[in-house]
């Protein structure tokens, strides 16, 4: 859909959640409702390729891959991964190389066809709007990912995680085929010195012939005085603000002030960190509010209080066309209706820092416990300085002997978990090791209680139920319920 035309914004924006748990065929699920679907961007590359080795089922990677503008760009990547008859039994799966601050044009281009491949599934065959959820955070494969999917004609690009102010230039640029840079985070850098990530179209496809739309910007934001600043610095137009409260599932901004923990060791949030909606109002752009708000009351609300509409990640993240696997989804959705759910905001497990919602059954954290650290995908890896001016990477969640031999601390490792390893496992695609299969880290949103309110005693339900939920009576006035 060409958003030149595209005048109403959304009501409902999907979330893009966690590794692949925002697939392409819950964005298009969403999406054909009317409403935003999302696909989650992180680590699509990996996505691919392990789809690839599990025989990719269906044939819609190699049905999207043979779509990209480029002819024969996806030919080493299917030679190289794709197994017609998936992985022998205990068979691990093949690695891409790490990212780094200069990868190669082969490696970006694996994940220029990986977004491309999701965006353009989830837009086949309708004319729904479909965008993409990114985190500013993971730097290093951001601008292969937003070139890949605009190629793929994406809508909306939506980020976080970070301040995203770069991006809307980003945008600008690819839309007309022309080179990109962002500034690239390195700690120890010299005052005054400044590095960045940077991607030439032309090395992808030498002789365009169309200019790119150029998708709507959307930046998650936790307070108005964020939104202000990136409406009137960022590099180019932001065209709303998700404002996203701590209940929210995945990672959660911190509390602003003194750190405090709750009984079970959460962090505490506090009116200072209730988002002024008045000020958000005066920056006239379209916003949505995330965290806690996916009903039908908490939609009636958001739009009483001026709001476009809501995000909703957590009843979206459960529905059969979800990206979890569905023993989890399964087991998850039996739990909340046992009354055996809660959710842990987790300050430490994170390399981040963020804290980070993780399920739990039963009180139990619902993952096995890692049996050694390992870092072997490294999307959240921290780019450093040495004293002899090289640039290496590490992460707090890799083995502490090689964390520590790399210049950083042992006490910023306590309790750390791989996410990227344990997101990957949440959509069956867990690394096979010889101590077995990596096991899962599921994030909710707290929203993951009121789940049985919603399922009134069924086992499993659909996009499309969550969508005519949310909207009953959702042009009612606020604070009203309906007969």
């Amino acid at each position: 859909m060409n958003l030149s035309n595209e005048i109403v914004p959304p009501r409902i924006i999907q979330g893009g959640m966690g590794v692949g748990v925002s697939s392409w065929q819950l964005a298009k699920a969403v999406s054909q409702t009317g409403n935003l679907g999302v696909v989650s961007g992180s680590m699509l590359d990996t996505v691919l390729v392990r789809r690839l080795q599990d025989g990719d089922p269906g044939d819609h990677m190699r049905r999207a891959l043979s779509q990209f503008p480029v002819a024969g760009a996806a030919d080493e990547v299917l030679r190289r991964y794709f197994k017609p008859s998936g992985r022998d039994a205990g068979q691990p799966y093949d690695l891409l190389s790490m990212y780094k601050q200069r990868s190669s044009v082969a490696r970006q281009r694996v994940t220029m066809l990986a977004n491309f491949a999701e965006v353009w599934l989830a837009k086949e065959g309708h004319g729904g709007l479909v965008g993409i959820n990114l985190l500013t955070k993971v730097q290093m494969p951001n601008l292969a990912s937003l070139y890949g999917a605009m190629l793929a004609d994406v809508d909306y690009v939506v980020m976080g995680a970070g301040i995203p102010r770069e991006i809307p230039g980003v945008l600008d640029a690819f839309a007309e085929h022309r080179p990109a840079k962002m500034r690239f985070d390195i700690e120890g850098l010299a005052a005054g010195e400044a590095e960045y990530l940077e991607l030439d179209p032309a090395a992808y496809w030498p002789s365009p012939d169309r200019p790119l739309a150029r998708p709507r910007f959307v930046a998650v934001v936790s307070a108005a005085s964020l939104a202000m600043t990136l409406a009137r610095k960022a590099n180019g137009r932001v065209d709303g603000f998700v404002v996203e409260g701590p209940t929210a599932g995945g990672h959660n901004a911190p509390p602003r002030g003194e750190l405090k923990l709750n009984d079970r060791g959460e962090p505490q949030y506090g009116e200072r960190d209730v988002v002024d909606l008045a000020k958000m109002r005066e920056i006239s752009r379209p916003f949505w509010l995330a965290g806690g708000v996916g009903s039908p009351t908490g939609l009636r609300d958001a739009l009483a209080a001026g709001a476009a509409g809501i995000q909703v990640g957590t009843l979206f993240a459960f529905a059969n066309e979800s990206g979890l696997a569905p023993r989890i989804r399964q087991d998850v959705i039996d739990a909340a209706l046992n009354g055996t759910v809660s959710v842990f905001t987790d300050s430490q497990a994170s390399p981040t820092g963020f804290p980070f919602k993780v399920v739990e059954i039963a009180g139990q954290r619902a993952s096995a416990a890692r049996d050694a650290r390992v870092c072997d995908l490294g999307y959240l890896r921290i780019a450093y300085r040495t004293h002899d001016h090289r640039t290496v990477y590490r992460c707090p969640a890799e083995p502490v002997r090689t964390f520590v031999a790399s210049g950083g601390r042992e006490a910023d490792t306590a309790a750390r978990q791989c996410l990227c390893n344990g997101l990957t496992a949440n959509i069956g695609q867990g690394q096979t090791r010889t101590t077995g299969v990596e096991p899962p880290l599921i994030t909710s949103g707290d929203d993951l209680m009121a789940l049985p309110e919603f399922l009134h005693g069924r086992r499993s339900y659909s996009a499309r139920d969550v969508i005519d939920y949310l909207l009953e009576g959702a042009d009612a006035p606020a604070g009203t319920e309906q007969a």
